[in-house]
């Protein structure tokens, strides 16, 4: 398997270090290239064309969530992970919004920095289940429609398969596709296949914006 060539960014030299030592101790992620903030994020995100983007928010000047939503600007396909202090933060959230993949906490362990990086770098979201459920109870009541325009649920919603409204369902209370399979028992690649549907039709550019769609629609609350 090809190795995941991910751009660091932080304001701290220090946490940078630390994060590099960690990564490079794996078999599969290489660090090629170092960011201080948001303005050099964007312009090496550009150069060095990265698998992943780990991006903290909180910097001075360009801030993460402005620097991933001009990175995601130039280019759609871009996949950043945001790096925050606390588990329900509502920068994370904006961050989300401006096209970011998923968000974990700074003091996370290493394996499973190196399973979000890698989740990320394949195309999938990573929030967990609990954090997703606290930040959007929080966050839902003020969310405007996806994509700008107020649409009612049963338009929406006639646009997707019976099994394709369950598994957005499914996704929206927190389920892991693995999850999802077990529960609707057909295979993760069965799934995988209505995730990529759904974001299709309802025009969302990953697993977390369908989750903030089917919130903002009243699918959940």
């Amino acid at each position: 398997m090809s190795r995941i060539r991910v751009l660091l960014v932080d304001d701290q030299a220090l946490i940078r270090a630390g994060f590099r030592m960690i990564l490079e101790e794996t078999d599969e992620i290489d660090v090629i290239g170092e960011a201080q903030d948001g303005i050099e994020a964007v312009r090496l995100s550009a150069e060095l064309n990265p698998d992943v983007i780990l991006m903290d928010i909180r910097m001075p000047g360009l801030d993460g969530i402005e620097a991933t939503r001009q990175i995601m600007t130039r280019d759609a396909s871009a996949r950043v992970l945001v790096l925050t202090t606390f588990d329900l933060d509502e920068y994370a959230f904006s961050a989300l919004r401006a096209g970011a993949s998923g968000f974990i906490l700074k003091d996370v362990a290493v394996d499973e920095l190196a399973r979000a990086i890698r989740a990320v770098a394949n195309g999938d979201a990573v929030v967990s289940p609990r954090a997703t459920r606290a930040l959007l109870d929080v966050c839902a009541p003020r969310l405007p429609a996806v994509g700008g325009e107020t649409v009612s649920a049963d338009a929406t919603l006639g646009q997707l398969t019976p099994r394709e409204r369950e598994v957005l369902l499914a996704m929206a209370t927190g389920l892991s596709n693995t999850e999802i399979a077990g529960k609707l028992v057909v295979s993760e690649v069965t799934v995988k296949t209505h995730v990529g549907n759904i974001l299709t039709k309802l025009d969302l550019r990953n697993r977390v914006h369908a989750v903030i769609f089917a919130y903002g629609i009243g699918l959940v609350g």
